[in-house]
């Protein structure tokens, strides 16, 4: 499968530029580098994952891709607390975050349940 085409990917490609574009300024260096590399994190995971060879490996770095959703979501959380995001666009990201979480939690599901495609049918 190729991760170019998948919506996914390309959503967090979006989100993950926003993000760099965002904090380009930010002069708490560690905060900035945090939330972004948690950001570039999800669609270069999906991209590996995805030219894995076997389901096992895609998901793995699926799972990966996930995790560093939700850790890019309680950044997300704390910027909003610290007042380094405003909460309207907080609240975009927290949605998208969710959004793109659910979307791999699906790819996995799929992966998952497709068969090998070196078994045999009985037919």
């Amino acid at each position: 499968m190729n991760f170019e085409k998948l919506q996914v990917w390309q959503r967090s490609i979006k989100l993950s530029a926003a993000l760099y574009k965002h904090f380009q300024e930010l002069r708490d260096f560690s905060f900035r580098d945090q939330v972004t590399r948690s950001g570039l994190s999800i669609p270069s995971n999906i991209a590996e994952g995805m030219t894995r060879r076997t389901d096992k490996d895609k998901v793995h770095f699926l799972v990966i891709s996930r995790s560093s959703c939700a850790e890019l979501r309680t950044q997300i959380y704390i910027g909003m607390e610290i007042d380094y995001i405003d909460a309207e666009l907080g609240q975009q990201w927290l949605a998208e975050t969710r959004e793109i979480s659910k979307m791999i939690s699906g790819l996995i599901t799929s992966i998952n349940q497709t068969p090998p495609a070196n078994c045999l049918s009985d037919s």
